[in-house]
């Protein structure tokens, strides 16, 4: 319980000193959100190597309501001024809970959050700086080529360093149909969903290889 309690702390301290900060230096509410989506999803992508399964699901149901109140409430501003409508920050917290649930082994854990944390984030990134002029629209939702392209990109990587660090050597097929399938649903997941349906169907696969 202790390092449960000293976890959501460490996590509200981060989120209230990067809001205090993005005020201050006047940061696009679209940078702070990513930087918070990649910094924090990063960090529980590898909490299965410090923490027990129980002890993440606890900690990310207590974020859940925390980031609940947090939109109910109006806080962080910084991060919720942002002109798109998305609900990604509230399938975050449910995304990193799901795989839990869906696996125990520590590499797909890792493997599935970081294509929500470190694929979705970075072409989110790319994709607002040099996305314009190669966009597209799905279901009414902005994309951009470049950000699908590192988004795919990215996807191979780490899937990569899953095979190799697992010795799955006889399975590189993955890297030619997940990343494919992972890139289509996150161009598909609408207002935050790719948040949930990415990292969810990344881990079912691989668990069940």
């Amino acid at each position: 319980m202790i390092a449960i309690l000293l976890i959501v702390f460490l996590s509200l301290l981060f989120l209230f000193g990067t809001e205090y900060i993005s005020r201050k230096q006047k940061f696009p509410p679209e940078l702070t959100r990513k930087f918070i989506h990649i910094s924090g999803g990063t960090v529980a992508a590898f909490c299965p190597w410090f923490l027990s399964w129980h002890q993440i699901e606890g900690i990310v149901a207590i974020l859940f309501v925390i980031m609940l109140l947090a939109r109910i409430f109006h806080i962080f501003e910084s991060i919720y001024s942002v002109k798109r409508s998305t609900l990604g920050d509230l399938f975050f917290a449910l995304s990193i809970g799901l795989v839990a649930i869906i696996t125990h082994d520590r590499l797909i854990f890792a493997a599935a959050v970081l294509h929500m944390s470190l694929a979705d984030g970075l072409a989110a990134v790319f994709g607002t700086t040099f996305g314009k002029g190669n966009g597209y629209k799905v279901l009414g939702q902005q994309k951009s080529i470049v950000g699908s392209s590192v988004f795919w990109l990215c996807s191979e990587l780490i899937l990569l360093g899953y095979i190799l660090l697992s010795h799955t050597t006889n399975n590189w097929s993955l890297l030619i149909w997940i990343p494919l399938l992972a890139t289509g649903l996150e161009a598909i997941g609408v207002q935050g969903t790719d948040n949930l349906l990415v990292p969810a169907a990344v881990a079912l696969i691989l668990s069940r290889l």
